[in-house]
């Protein structure tokens, strides 16, 4: 029998590091998601959700676009008088680097009942680096338990921002956590002038299910070995960066096995694309096999130590090296992640129905959106 663990968790979620505007003359396709959530007092349980479930999210998108460009960002959100009115996470492909800045968030503040929802969308739709043009979905989720303060004169009201959407070619999905009438009434309005869902699910973000399977022990295993083929180079804070990225793995399986299974599922499918072990900049092998990065174009003062003290031929040996490794153990990893995936699509299925998630309502949408 599938060993299935259920907890009341909610969601929110996120995104990572800075992305210039792309032009319209981008080859390859992209998919750009950013979640504006509310993260005052009483969305504790979603926040603490989308720290355990962001990546089942970014591989939802990756099985629904597998050669696309993958974004996520995130603008957080609470009053005037609070520590921050607003936090931007840029739209990034860094995605453990997004995941970081999730874990960092916590439900504080909000003390009135109406919070800074307009300034919030503002920030998503018009301050965040979409990519013009090209084949591009994009996709906001407005996700919070209380309405817009309508009395902030400064404010850019969300009527505006919504036909900037329009004019961008921004879906605006609105996730309602809780029943607030008041709330619902706007979050509706956003949603149907925003071209997107409106979805309302229970205050502490429903009942997520997180499926433990019989391969995620060996899933980490063979990723933790796949991390070991990453060279760091750039400047010195970069090369400390990609080696924390490498641990990160761990550090999440101590805690919870699944989610370091998701993890290194979305990177399996990932690096089929890219070639990349870890997300974002700063591994030598994914950026040389991607044509991202030359030797001649590299300082030897943004190489690590071992490659400084080689010669050119060696050099280009040990790339080889860890190439043809990370090659073979991405195969083997790549088999057993389609087993986790039978597994988990089985689970699902004979599992009795629940209420709505965060996370399943968000999967299900995007998958909906990305076929338009």
């Amino acid at each position: 029998m599938p060993r299935i663990v259920t907890r009341t968790i909610a969601f929110a979620v996120l995104a990572t590091l800075p992305f210039a505007a792309l032009s319209s003359a981008q080859a390859k396709p992209a998919v750009e998601v950013a979640f504006v959530l509310d993260t005052t007092g009483s969305m504790g349980g979603l926040i603490e959700g989308a720290k355990r479930k962001i990546w089942s999210i970014a591989t939802a998108i990756v099985d629904s676009n597998p050669d696309a460009d993958i974004r996520m960002g995130l603008v957080a959100y609470r009053d005037i008088g609070d520590e921050y009115v607003t936090k931007k996470y840029e739209l990034t492909t860094d995605i453990q680097d997004l995941y970081a800045n999730l874990l960092e968030l916590k439900a504080r503040g909000g003390g009135d009942w109406a919070e800074s929802v307009n300034e919030a969308l503002d920030t998503a739709v018009n301050k965040m680096k979409w990519t013009e043009g090209g084949d591009v979905h994009r996709i906001v989720f407005l996700v919070g338990d209380a309405p817009p303060h309508m009395d902030y004169a400064q404010d850019t009201k969300y009527p505006v921002t919504l036909k900037v959407a329009k004019q961008k070619d921004i879906i605006v999905n609105a996730v309602l956590a809780g029943n607030a009438q008041d709330t619902a009434r706007v979050w509706q309005d956003i949603a149907q002038n925003g071209n997107g869902r409106f979805i309302p699910i229970p205050q502490d973000g429903g009942q997520v299910v997180v499926i433990e399977t019989p391969y995620d022990e060996d899933i980490i295993i063979l990723q933790r070995e796949i991390n070991e083929t990453v060279i760091p180079y750039g400047p010195r804070a970069l090369q400390r960066r990609t080696e924390e990225k490498t641990k990160q793995l761990s550090q999440v399986a101590a805690a919870a096995p699944s989610q370091a299974s998701e993890m290194a599922s979305y990177l399996n499918k990932r690096a089929k694309v890219n070639s990349e072990a870890v997300t974002g900049d700063g591994d030598l092998v994914a950026d040389l096999n991607a044509g991202r990065t030359s030797f001649s174009a590299i300082k030897d003062d943004d190489l690590p130590a071992n490659l400084r003290a080689m010669k050119p031929e060696e050099r280009t040996a040990e790339i080889n090296r860890q190439t043809a490794t990370r090659k073979a153990l991405n195969e083997k990893l790549a088999a057993l992640v389609a087993k986790r995936d039978k597994y988990v699509a089985e689970a699902r299925s004979k599992a009795p129905p629940k209420a709505s998630s965060f996370d399943r309502v968000v999967e299900d949408t995007l998958r909906a959106q990305l076929k338009r």
